[in-house]
């Protein structure tokens, strides 16, 4: 599947059994039941997760026979169990969480009834916040004692490398506000860690009167939306280790909530609801990742069963869009909400049975490079149909089975999916998601160089050898500093017009965020320069070839006219060419198959050298606070990449087909493999020229070389004007030395020599011992002594006319 989830917690295999063996163990020593371990099958059903810390802990509950809660924590990086409380009573757990010492544990409960419905509330119940010292088990206070319910979540320091003297605890009541709680602790008689002001907890009001709010474990961030005439304001506040607390923005939100109700996300399961229950509210959800993206994901609840809108408001882009989807199965109810996973560079959108949306975050301008699947596709229905939630880190919770996974895109299946496609957005989207997401992108690289070799011809919408250079490249820099993704390009297409199937898309501009701090670190600070640069970057700053092309192009013109402007220029551009060979030659030990970076092949070493210098000056224009030695190290190993990609298709081409070192000579015909070698370098031919990207020296002749043995004389000439083959020195040189004298190759040989540049031309007429060579370079010299003798000529009268000219001053 394109989507796999790895279970990393599930509360049947990781705790049930460990329930189990302290439940013998209880029953082995008489013991009775304080410890929770009296756990029977028929209760399984009371076991399940209540909230996942930033450190991975995860804090789950269940009753035991007596109906006592029981509270647990799992350890994910050992992989162990503990025992944290219990409370003598029939409660039911609103909200749970521990800090990080494991010392403190706080609890939101309400009084549950034995009769009705299970779970039931008794009218009126009062909510119970409280709490506990558990290192060992020492007081229990109540903070909150209310009859509208609690949720409550420690703070964690980024930094844990010792305990802090002090805690931190958020509240979220149900009347709309958040309380942040200073509790300071002290150890007492050893080990014992008791609350130093039970009496008087401090706290302080973090926010009022808002209608939603989702909790950020991982970086310690609390998203809520308040209502301020109707219209829905985003705000965010950072929460620090020393307890400091910052409203870092605000921003408009174009959506419709209602101040009726509560909604919360991440802070536990809700109890409360049942999926049928949360389908019929808008799901509505922040992501973030360390490249300074802010995404939120919105979406109505589902009032038709033949489509669905939802919409994403790229804050970091400067737009929003939104997405009508045709229900792939339209007589199958839709009984899910929409669910959102945060996938990093990727946010998925998945309505179970109907269509899976892999949504591009870093480049969502065309959507193309975005992966829409619908209807019958198998990918369709890959999760779990119960309510998901997605955390911190690709992480996804299945509040129901009690299973935490890891979300990850399935490059083995992408790679599958890329092979059987026939549709070009799928294609494009598929070939980004590879290599966005892969661990091993030599491998990676390498499975799509086998599918360009099959495949090269099989888009029509775009070229796959540019489309994968250009992408490739850019992954391969990508993380260098931040920025750069707004300075190199990340697709060789620059608009997409083509409709795909079953979507509709609307883009809108929105209102950038408001930052509230002027000093940003970390992700703020990349999430700032986002905004900045949807702000003033016009025109786009990504970096094109224009003026490569342009002067790469004088500097051969004054080649051919021998009228150069400056030797030290060109000298410095040729030093380019040399380090970018060397580099790559460096970051490559692996013996080449090919005969490339062997010749000297001074335009494309020209190429390559402007090429340096002008992404180094963009780069120097646009990085500002970057080293000079990082840029330039950058640029090498941009450059580097393009042409190592270049030769490894070759090179994969060449293996392919067993071609051997004899296809470097002339004296012979062209077969199927040579054919078809030649045909792959034509496309690469193709892709880079229209980009002006450099090539590997020597590619050229390997490309005249295998041109002469497979295409008939007609062909070969026509491809030849229409500069697809270019006579280098060295592939002409070869051909004069290897073909013998026959009439054809000798028609071949003429037709070749009246093609050459001059400087050329002169040097190849004097290898090849022909009659037809003596005339040539007759006819050359005999040229020669003309313009000569009417140089002579014009310079005689010349002097004749100004020796008359003074002697009739003479005579006057």
């Amino acid at each position: 599947m394109a989507l796999h989830l790895v279970a990393d917690f599930d509360l049947r295999k990781d705790v049930l059994p460990w329930l189990r063996a302290q439940q013998a163990v209880s029953a082995a020593t008489g013991a009775a039941g304080g410890g929770g371990a009296d756990v029977l099958e028929n209760n399984y059903e009371s076991l399940h997760v209540l909230n996942v810390e930033r450190n991975g802990n995860i804090i789950y509950t269940y009753k035991d026979d007596k109906g006592n809660v029981v509270f647990g924590l799992y350890d994910c990086q050992a992989r162990q169990n503990e025992h944290l409380y219990a409370f003598e009573k029939d409660l039911q757990v609103v909200s749970c969480s521990v800090n990080s010492e494991r010392t403190l544990l706080a609890a939101s409960l309400v009084q549950s009834t034995k009769e009705g419905r299970k779970n039931e509330l008794q009218p009126g119940s009062k909510c119970l916040t409280l709490l506990v010292e558990i290192y060992p088990v020492n007081n229990v206070k109540v903070l909150k004692a209310v009859d509208s319910y609690i949720w409550v979540q420690f703070l964690y320091p980024h930094v844990e490398s010792q305990p802090l003297p002090e805690n931190h605890l958020l509240l979220i009541s149900e009347e709309k506000y958040i309380e942040q709680f200073y509790i300071q602790v002290t150890q007492e008689d050893g080990n014992r860690v008791v609350i130093k002001n039970s009496g008087h907890l401090p706290r302080d009001r973090i926010a009022e009167d808002f209608v939603w709010a989702q909790w950020d474990m991982s970086e310690q961030r609390l998203y809520y939306i308040d209502l301020k005439k109707s219209r829905s304001i985003l705000k965010c506040i950072q929460f620090y280790a020393d307890g400091s607390f910052k409203l870092m923005f605000e921003a408009p939100l174009d959506i419709a909530l209602s101040d009726s109700g509560l909604k919360l996300v991440n802070f536990g399961y809700d109890y409360r609801q049942d999926q049928e229950e949360l389908s019929k509210y808008p799901t509505l959800c922040v992501f973030t990742n360390h490249t300074g993206s802010l995404c939120v994901c919105y979406s109505l609840k589902c009032a038709s069963w033949e489509q669905i809108t939802y919409s994403v408001f790229y804050f970091h882009k400067g737009h929003s869009k939104t997405f009508t989807a045709a229900l792939g199965n339209a007589g199958s109810p839709v009984t899910k909400g929409i669910t959102f996973l945060n996938l990093d560079y990727y946010v998925a959108v998945y309505l179970p049975g109907h269509f899976l949306h892999l949504l591009n975050i870093q480049h969502p301008d065309l959507i193309c490079h975005s992966l829409f699947l619908s209807g019958n596709n198998e990918m369709t229905d890959i999760l779990p149909h119960s309510h998901l939630q997605s955390l911190s880190g690709s992480l996804v919770l299945d509040w129901c089975s009690g299973t935490l996974y890891r979300a990850l895109l399935s490059q083995s299946y992408l790679l599958q999916f890329l092979w059987n496609s026939r549709l070009d957005y799928e294609k494009m989207a598929i070939l980004h998601c590879v290599l966005s997401c892969g661990p091993d992108p030599r491998f990676l690289e390498g499975q799509i160089i086998r599918w360009i070799s099959e495949n090269a011809s099989a888009c029509y919408s775009f070229d796959p050898i540019q489309e994968f250079i250009i992408a490739s490249s850019y992954w391969s820099v990508y993380s260098e500093t931040s920025n750069v993704d707004k300075l190199l390009p990340y697709s060789s297409v620059l608009t997409w017009d083509t409709e795909i199937p079953g979507i509709t898309l609307v883009t809108e501009e929105i209102a950038l965020p408001l930052m509230k701090v002027y000093s940003f670190k970390g992700y703020w600070e990349k999430l700032n320069s986002n905004l900045e640069y949807v702000k003033y970057a016009k025109p786009q700053l990504c970096y094109k070839n224009s003026v490569v092309r342009r002067e790469w192009h004088n500097l051969i013109s004054e080649e051919k006219t021998g009228k150069r402007k400056s030797t030290a220029y060109v000298r410095n551009i040729l030093e380019n060419s040399i380090k970018v060979i060397s580099n790559l030659e460096a970051r490559n030990l692996e013996p080449r198959l090919t005969p490339l970076l062997q010749e000297e092949d001074k335009h494309q070493r020209l190429l390559m050298g402007l090429m340096v210098s002008e992404l180094k000056d963009h780069l120097f224009r646009h990085l500002q606070g970057v080293e000079k030695k990082k840029i330039e190290q950058m640029v090498l190993d941009y450059i580097s990449k393009l042409l190592d990609l270049i030769c490894r298709i070759l090179e994969s081409s060449w293996r392919k087909h067993n071609l051997h070192s004899c296809v470097l000579h002339f004296n012979g015909h062209g077969s199927a493999a040579e054919f078809a070698v030649f045909h792959i370098m034509t496309r690469i031919l193709e892709a880079t020229s229209s980009l002006c990207l450099p090539l590997p020296p020597g590619f050229h002749t390997l490309h005249m070389i295998l041109g002469v043995h497979c295409l008939p004389l007609h062909n070969l000439l026509h491809y030849i004007d229409n500069g697809v083959l270019l006579l280098t020195e060295t592939a002409v040189t070869r051909l004069m030395k290897d073909l013998d004298n026959t009439e054809k190759n000798e028609k071949l040989k003429f037709s070749i020599i009246v093609r050459l540049p001059p400087l050329i031309g002169k040097k190849i007429c004097r290898l090849w011992d022909h009659p037809m060579s003596s005339n040539i370079i007759s006819r050359n010299h005999v040229t020669r002594l003309l313009q000569n003798y009417k140089k002579q000529l014009c310079m005689l009268l010349k002097d004749m006319t100004m020796w008359m000219q003074n002697l009739w001053r003479k005579q006057l």
